[in-house]
Protein backbone atom coordinates (compact mmCIF):
# COMPACT_ATOMS: atom_id res chain seq x y z
CA UNK A 1 0.00 0.00 0.00
CA UNK A 2 0.73 3.53 -0.77
CA UNK A 3 -0.56 6.84 0.86
CA UNK A 4 0.37 10.22 -0.85
CA UNK A 5 -0.71 13.70 -0.46
CA UNK A 6 -3.90 15.24 -0.18
CA UNK A 7 -4.15 15.17 -4.22
CA UNK A 8 -4.68 12.00 -4.04
CA UNK A 9 -8.03 11.53 -4.68
CA UNK A 10 -7.85 14.48 -7.34
CA UNK A 11 -5.29 11.99 -9.39
CA UNK A 12 -8.37 9.13 -9.60
CA UNK A 13 -10.52 11.71 -11.06
CA UNK A 14 -12.44 12.29 -7.42
CA UNK A 15 -13.36 15.84 -6.88
CA UNK A 16 -14.31 17.89 -3.27
CA UNK A 17 -12.69 17.62 -0.17
CA UNK A 18 -12.28 13.89 0.98
CA UNK A 19 -14.87 13.21 3.82
CA UNK A 20 -17.63 15.94 2.68
CA UNK A 21 -20.96 15.55 1.29
CA UNK A 22 -19.86 16.35 -1.88
CA UNK A 23 -17.12 14.13 -2.08
CA UNK A 24 -18.61 11.08 -0.66
CA UNK A 25 -21.97 11.79 -3.79
CA UNK A 26 -19.22 11.45 -6.26
CA UNK A 27 -17.25 8.51 -4.80
CA UNK A 28 -16.87 5.25 -6.60
CA UNK A 29 -14.55 2.19 -6.04
CA UNK A 30 -12.16 0.79 -6.66
CA UNK A 31 -10.56 3.58 -9.97
CA UNK A 32 -7.69 2.60 -11.37
CA UNK A 33 -4.47 4.81 -13.09
CA UNK A 34 -1.85 3.32 -15.17
CA UNK A 35 1.36 2.94 -13.70
CA UNK A 36 4.05 1.40 -15.44
CA UNK A 37 3.27 -2.43 -16.28
CA UNK A 38 0.37 -2.35 -13.82
CA UNK A 39 -2.41 -0.06 -12.05
CA UNK A 40 -2.57 1.55 -9.21
CA UNK A 41 -6.24 1.47 -7.76
CA UNK A 42 -8.05 3.21 -4.97
CA UNK A 43 -9.87 1.60 -2.77
CA UNK A 44 -12.40 4.00 -0.08
CA UNK A 45 -14.18 3.38 3.03
CA UNK A 46 -16.78 5.42 4.62
CA UNK A 47 -16.11 4.81 8.67
CA UNK A 48 -15.34 5.73 12.22
CA UNK A 49 -12.90 2.81 13.03
CA UNK A 50 -9.78 1.16 11.37
CA UNK A 51 -10.80 -1.26 8.09
CA UNK A 52 -8.79 -3.32 6.11
CA UNK A 53 -9.03 -5.10 2.25
CA UNK A 54 -9.11 -8.43 2.61
CA UNK A 55 -8.55 -9.95 -1.02
CA UNK A 56 -9.03 -13.32 -1.65
CA UNK A 57 -5.54 -15.61 -2.47
CA UNK A 58 -4.08 -12.60 -4.20
CA UNK A 59 -2.71 -10.32 -1.66
CA UNK A 60 -2.00 -10.16 2.47
CA UNK A 61 -4.50 -8.27 3.88
CA UNK A 62 -4.18 -4.65 3.04
CA UNK A 63 -4.88 -2.14 6.02
CA UNK A 64 -6.92 1.46 4.96
CA UNK A 65 -5.14 4.77 6.03
CA UNK A 66 -7.62 7.62 7.54
CA UNK A 67 -7.42 10.87 5.43
CA UNK A 68 -6.91 13.30 8.39
CA UNK A 69 -9.47 13.51 11.34
CA UNK A 70 -12.63 12.79 8.53
CA UNK A 71 -14.36 9.52 8.04
CA UNK A 72 -12.65 8.86 4.82
CA UNK A 73 -10.63 5.57 4.84
CA UNK A 74 -8.74 4.69 1.63
CA UNK A 75 -5.98 2.33 0.27
CA UNK A 76 -3.66 2.85 -2.58
CA UNK A 77 -2.50 -0.63 -4.12
CA UNK A 78 -0.67 -1.39 -6.68
CA UNK A 79 -2.35 -4.05 -8.80
CA UNK A 80 -0.85 -6.12 -11.86
CA UNK A 81 -1.76 -6.32 -15.48
CA UNK A 82 -4.83 -8.62 -15.91
CA UNK A 83 -6.46 -8.61 -12.32
CA UNK A 84 -10.04 -9.45 -11.58
CA UNK A 85 -10.17 -9.98 -8.00
CA UNK A 86 -12.94 -10.90 -4.93
CA UNK A 87 -12.33 -8.83 -1.87
CA UNK A 88 -14.08 -7.75 1.20
CA UNK A 89 -13.55 -4.76 3.27
CA UNK A 90 -12.88 -5.96 7.55
CA UNK A 91 -14.03 -4.09 10.13
CA UNK A 92 -13.21 -5.68 13.51
CA UNK A 93 -14.68 -9.29 13.16
CA UNK A 94 -17.19 -7.74 10.46
CA UNK A 95 -16.97 -7.73 6.91
CA UNK A 96 -18.76 -5.98 4.38
CA UNK A 97 -18.74 -5.14 0.29
CA UNK A 98 -17.85 -2.53 -1.11
CA UNK A 99 -20.74 -0.07 -0.84
CA UNK A 100 -19.48 2.29 -3.79
CA UNK A 101 -18.72 -0.79 -5.86
CA UNK A 102 -22.07 -2.32 -8.22
CA UNK A 103 -19.88 -5.34 -8.60
CA UNK A 104 -20.91 -8.03 -5.89
CA UNK A 105 -20.43 -11.66 -5.08
CA UNK A 106 -22.66 -12.53 -2.03
CA UNK A 107 -23.51 -10.10 0.56
CA UNK A 108 -19.91 -9.72 2.36
CA UNK A 109 -17.66 -9.40 -1.53
CA UNK A 110 -16.93 -7.37 -4.16
CA UNK A 111 -15.15 -8.09 -7.14
CA UNK A 112 -12.45 -5.32 -8.39
CA UNK A 113 -10.68 -5.88 -12.15
CA UNK A 114 -7.80 -4.03 -13.47
CA UNK A 115 -8.90 -1.67 -16.48
CA UNK A 116 -7.22 -4.39 -19.06
CA UNK A 117 -9.40 -7.15 -17.87
CA UNK A 118 -11.44 -8.50 -20.06
CA UNK A 119 -14.79 -8.62 -20.38
CA UNK A 120 -16.84 -11.52 -18.76
CA UNK A 121 -19.47 -11.90 -21.64
CA UNK A 122 -22.72 -13.41 -20.13
CA UNK A 123 -22.33 -12.52 -15.98
CA UNK A 124 -24.55 -9.42 -14.88
CA UNK A 125 -23.00 -7.29 -12.09
CA UNK A 126 -24.42 -8.29 -9.05
CA UNK A 127 -25.26 -6.00 -5.96
CA UNK A 128 -24.61 -6.86 -2.10
CA UNK A 129 -28.36 -6.60 -1.99
CA UNK A 130 -29.04 -8.39 -4.62
CA UNK A 131 -30.92 -12.02 -4.29
CA UNK A 132 -29.57 -14.38 -6.92
CA UNK A 133 -32.57 -16.16 -8.76
CA UNK A 134 -32.78 -20.11 -7.35
CA UNK A 135 -33.93 -22.65 -10.09
CA UNK A 136 -37.02 -24.02 -9.13
CA UNK A 137 -36.29 -27.75 -9.34
CA UNK A 138 -35.04 -28.64 -5.81
CA UNK A 139 -34.11 -32.64 -5.25
CA UNK A 140 -33.75 -33.85 -2.11
CA UNK A 141 -30.87 -36.38 -1.97
CA UNK A 142 -29.96 -38.46 0.70
CA UNK A 143 -27.15 -40.05 -0.03
CA UNK A 144 -26.74 -43.57 1.29
CA UNK A 145 -23.13 -43.87 0.31
CA UNK A 146 -21.78 -39.69 0.95
CA UNK A 147 -24.38 -39.76 4.30
CA UNK A 148 -26.15 -37.00 5.18
CA UNK A 149 -28.78 -35.16 3.37
CA UNK A 150 -28.38 -32.33 0.91
CA UNK A 151 -30.86 -30.20 -1.59
CA UNK A 152 -29.66 -30.39 -6.03
CA UNK A 153 -31.36 -27.53 -7.68
CA UNK A 154 -31.69 -27.98 -11.29
CA UNK A 155 -32.07 -25.70 -13.63
CA UNK A 156 -32.33 -26.71 -17.99
CA UNK A 157 -30.87 -23.69 -19.51
CA UNK A 158 -32.48 -22.87 -22.89
CA UNK A 159 -35.20 -25.89 -21.94
CA UNK A 160 -32.50 -28.45 -21.41
CA UNK A 161 -30.16 -30.67 -22.66
CA UNK A 162 -26.51 -32.39 -21.57
CA UNK A 163 -26.36 -32.84 -17.61
CA UNK A 164 -23.54 -29.90 -16.69
CA UNK A 165 -22.33 -30.90 -12.55
CA UNK A 166 -21.33 -27.98 -11.26
CA UNK A 167 -19.37 -28.97 -8.52
CA UNK A 168 -19.60 -26.65 -5.17
CA UNK A 169 -23.52 -26.05 -6.67
CA UNK A 170 -24.05 -23.31 -3.27
CA UNK A 171 -21.19 -20.77 -4.79
CA UNK A 172 -22.65 -20.92 -8.18
CA UNK A 173 -26.19 -20.24 -6.76
CA UNK A 174 -25.80 -17.34 -3.70
CA UNK A 175 -22.02 -15.91 -4.86
CA UNK A 176 -22.00 -15.87 -8.62
CA UNK A 177 -25.10 -15.96 -10.96
CA UNK A 178 -24.13 -19.04 -12.61
CA UNK A 179 -27.96 -19.59 -14.06
CA UNK A 180 -28.17 -16.23 -15.68
CA UNK A 181 -25.04 -16.15 -17.19
CA UNK A 182 -25.98 -19.68 -18.91
CA UNK A 183 -29.63 -18.94 -19.94
CA UNK A 184 -27.80 -16.15 -21.64
CA UNK A 185 -25.18 -18.12 -23.49
CA UNK A 186 -27.52 -20.30 -24.66
CA UNK A 187 -29.77 -17.95 -25.38
CA UNK A 188 -26.73 -16.15 -27.91
CA UNK A 189 -25.49 -19.33 -29.35
CA UNK A 190 -22.09 -20.15 -27.44
CA UNK A 191 -23.43 -22.85 -26.34
CA UNK A 192 -26.40 -25.87 -26.64
CA UNK A 193 -28.76 -26.20 -24.23
CA UNK A 194 -28.15 -27.61 -20.97
CA UNK A 195 -29.28 -28.61 -17.75
CA UNK A 196 -27.16 -27.51 -14.62
CA UNK A 197 -27.44 -29.65 -11.44
CA UNK A 198 -25.96 -27.50 -8.55
CA UNK A 199 -24.29 -30.01 -6.28
CA UNK A 200 -23.75 -28.76 -2.62
CA UNK A 201 -20.37 -29.61 -0.73
CA UNK A 202 -20.28 -31.42 2.07
CA UNK A 203 -17.01 -31.89 3.58
CA UNK A 204 -15.10 -30.75 0.46
CA UNK A 205 -11.57 -32.27 1.71
CA UNK A 206 -13.03 -35.56 1.92
CA UNK A 207 -15.31 -35.24 -0.55
CA UNK A 208 -13.08 -33.80 -3.44
CA UNK A 209 -9.91 -36.15 -2.24
CA UNK A 210 -8.85 -38.94 -4.51
CA UNK A 211 -11.80 -41.41 -3.37
CA UNK A 212 -14.64 -43.37 -5.63
CA UNK A 213 -17.03 -42.28 -2.79
CA UNK A 214 -18.79 -39.46 -4.10
CA UNK A 215 -18.57 -40.26 -8.20
CA UNK A 216 -20.21 -43.66 -7.39
CA UNK A 217 -22.97 -41.50 -5.62
CA UNK A 218 -23.40 -39.52 -8.64
CA UNK A 219 -23.69 -42.41 -10.98
CA UNK A 220 -26.17 -44.62 -8.68
CA UNK A 221 -27.93 -42.45 -6.44
CA UNK A 222 -27.89 -38.43 -8.03
CA UNK A 223 -27.92 -39.14 -11.95
CA UNK A 224 -31.27 -41.25 -11.05
CA UNK A 225 -32.80 -38.60 -8.97
CA UNK A 226 -32.30 -36.00 -12.09
CA UNK A 227 -33.77 -37.96 -14.48
CA UNK A 228 -36.60 -38.95 -12.80
CA UNK A 229 -36.90 -35.19 -11.57
CA UNK A 230 -39.38 -33.65 -14.63
CA UNK A 231 -36.56 -31.39 -16.24
CA UNK A 232 -35.21 -32.47 -19.64
CA UNK A 233 -31.58 -33.95 -18.49
CA UNK A 234 -29.53 -36.20 -20.55
CA UNK A 235 -28.13 -37.70 -18.05
CA UNK A 236 -25.69 -39.81 -20.07
CA UNK A 237 -24.24 -36.84 -21.54
CA UNK A 238 -22.55 -35.35 -18.81
CA UNK A 239 -20.02 -32.58 -18.33
CA UNK A 240 -18.31 -32.06 -14.80
CA UNK A 241 -17.08 -28.44 -14.25
CA UNK A 242 -14.66 -28.47 -11.18
CA UNK A 243 -12.80 -25.84 -9.25
CA UNK A 244 -9.57 -26.49 -6.76
CA UNK A 245 -10.57 -29.37 -5.10
CA UNK A 246 -13.69 -29.66 -6.96
CA UNK A 247 -11.23 -29.66 -10.36
CA UNK A 248 -8.99 -32.27 -8.38
CA UNK A 249 -12.32 -34.20 -8.12
CA UNK A 250 -13.61 -34.23 -11.45
CA UNK A 251 -10.28 -35.17 -13.70
CA UNK A 252 -9.93 -38.03 -10.51
CA UNK A 253 -13.53 -39.39 -12.05
CA UNK A 254 -12.56 -38.94 -15.44
CA UNK A 255 -9.35 -41.35 -14.63
CA UNK A 256 -11.16 -44.07 -12.76
CA UNK A 257 -14.88 -43.93 -14.05
CA UNK A 258 -14.12 -43.27 -17.81
CA UNK A 259 -17.57 -44.65 -18.33
CA UNK A 260 -19.35 -41.93 -16.34
CA UNK A 261 -17.24 -38.70 -17.19
CA UNK A 262 -15.84 -37.94 -20.48
CA UNK A 263 -15.94 -34.89 -20.61
CA UNK A 264 -14.68 -31.95 -18.05
CA UNK A 265 -14.19 -28.00 -17.35
CA UNK A 266 -11.51 -28.09 -14.65
CA UNK A 267 -10.28 -24.40 -13.38
CA UNK A 268 -7.45 -24.45 -10.89
CA UNK A 269 -7.65 -28.25 -10.22
CA UNK A 270 -5.52 -29.06 -6.90
CA UNK A 271 -2.69 -31.40 -8.84
CA UNK A 272 -0.69 -30.88 -5.10
CA UNK A 273 -3.15 -33.09 -3.94
CA UNK A 274 -1.45 -36.10 -2.46
CA UNK A 275 -3.50 -38.13 0.79
CA UNK A 276 -0.96 -36.42 3.29
CA UNK A 277 -0.33 -33.01 1.29
CA UNK A 278 -2.94 -31.07 3.26
CA UNK A 279 -1.56 -32.38 6.58
CA UNK A 280 1.82 -30.51 6.07
CA UNK A 281 3.06 -26.91 6.48
CA UNK A 282 3.18 -26.57 2.78
CA UNK A 283 0.51 -28.12 1.08
CA UNK A 284 1.62 -27.12 -2.10
CA UNK A 285 5.46 -28.03 -1.96
CA UNK A 286 5.54 -31.94 -2.50
CA UNK A 287 5.95 -33.36 -5.69
CA UNK A 288 4.67 -32.09 -8.80
CA UNK A 289 1.39 -32.84 -9.99
CA UNK A 290 0.53 -34.83 -6.91
CA UNK A 291 -1.28 -38.39 -6.99
CA UNK A 292 -3.13 -36.71 -10.63
CA UNK A 293 0.37 -36.90 -12.25
CA UNK A 294 1.04 -39.79 -10.72
CA UNK A 295 -1.70 -41.86 -12.05
CA UNK A 296 -1.12 -40.14 -15.76
CA UNK A 297 2.24 -41.68 -15.84
CA UNK A 298 0.80 -44.97 -15.93
CA UNK A 299 -0.56 -43.58 -19.44
CA UNK A 300 -4.32 -44.27 -18.64
CA UNK A 301 -6.14 -44.55 -22.43
CA UNK A 302 -7.89 -41.16 -22.13
CA UNK A 303 -9.22 -40.99 -25.87
CA UNK A 304 -12.92 -40.77 -25.06
CA UNK A 305 -11.66 -37.53 -22.53
CA UNK A 306 -12.25 -33.73 -23.52
CA UNK A 307 -10.92 -31.75 -20.88
CA UNK A 308 -10.97 -28.13 -20.30
CA UNK A 309 -8.12 -26.77 -17.83
CA UNK A 310 -7.31 -23.18 -16.89
CA UNK A 311 -5.68 -21.62 -14.07
CA UNK A 312 -5.44 -18.25 -13.30
CA UNK A 313 -2.16 -16.44 -14.70
CA UNK A 314 -1.03 -14.99 -11.02
CA UNK A 315 -1.39 -18.25 -9.24
CA UNK A 316 2.37 -18.80 -9.51
CA UNK A 317 3.01 -22.13 -7.68
CA UNK A 318 -0.35 -23.97 -8.73
CA UNK A 319 1.42 -23.27 -12.43
CA UNK A 320 3.75 -26.06 -12.52
CA UNK A 321 1.57 -28.47 -10.83
CA UNK A 322 -1.37 -27.96 -13.34
CA UNK A 323 1.28 -27.54 -16.57
CA UNK A 324 2.97 -30.74 -16.07
CA UNK A 325 -1.07 -32.55 -15.58
CA UNK A 326 -2.22 -30.68 -19.04
CA UNK A 327 1.14 -32.60 -21.00
CA UNK A 328 0.40 -35.62 -19.31
CA UNK A 329 -3.10 -35.86 -20.10
CA UNK A 330 -2.46 -35.21 -23.74
CA UNK A 331 -0.08 -37.37 -23.90
CA UNK A 332 -2.61 -40.49 -22.34
CA UNK A 333 -4.51 -39.55 -25.74
CA UNK A 334 -7.12 -37.07 -24.30
CA UNK A 335 -8.59 -34.04 -26.04
CA UNK A 336 -7.30 -31.30 -23.97
CA UNK A 337 -7.82 -27.32 -24.10
CA UNK A 338 -5.12 -25.26 -22.03
CA UNK A 339 -5.96 -21.47 -21.41
CA UNK A 340 -4.64 -19.36 -18.32
CA UNK A 341 -7.20 -16.70 -16.52
CA UNK A 342 -6.62 -12.91 -15.21
CA UNK A 343 -6.97 -14.03 -11.75
CA UNK A 344 -5.57 -15.09 -8.71
CA UNK A 345 -7.05 -18.10 -6.94
CA UNK A 346 -10.52 -17.22 -7.34
CA UNK A 347 -14.12 -17.35 -8.84
CA UNK A 348 -14.46 -14.14 -10.11
CA UNK A 349 -11.63 -15.05 -12.53
CA UNK A 350 -12.67 -18.41 -13.29
CA UNK A 351 -16.23 -17.03 -14.64
CA UNK A 352 -15.61 -17.05 -17.88
CA UNK A 353 -13.63 -20.13 -18.89
CA UNK A 354 -16.10 -21.96 -16.83
CA UNK A 355 -18.92 -21.27 -19.81
CA UNK A 356 -16.41 -21.48 -22.23
CA UNK A 357 -14.92 -24.24 -21.28
CA UNK A 358 -18.64 -26.11 -21.06
CA UNK A 359 -19.47 -25.29 -24.54
CA UNK A 360 -16.13 -26.56 -25.79
CA UNK A 361 -16.27 -29.76 -24.01
CA UNK A 362 -19.89 -29.98 -25.73
CA UNK A 363 -18.72 -29.34 -29.13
Amino acid sequence: MRLVGDDTFAAFGLPGAPGTDAFWEAARSPVSIPDGDGWTTLFLWRGSGAAAIDFESWSEPVPLGRFGDTDCWFAVVRMPARLRVTYRFRVGEETYADPFNPAGAGGDRSVAATPDAPAQPHWPAVGADDVLPLPRTRIRWAGERLGGRRTVRVHPAGGGGPVVLLLDGDDWLYLHPAMTAFDSAVAGGEMPPVTLVFLPAGDREAEFACRPELWEAVRDELLPLVAESGVTAEVDRLVVAGQSLGGLSAVYAALELPDLVTRVACQSGSFWWTPDALGLADPLGGPVGGTIAARLRQRPDLSGLRIAFDVGEHETRMLPHCELTETLAERAGATVRVSRSPSGHDRAGWRHALLRDVAWALA
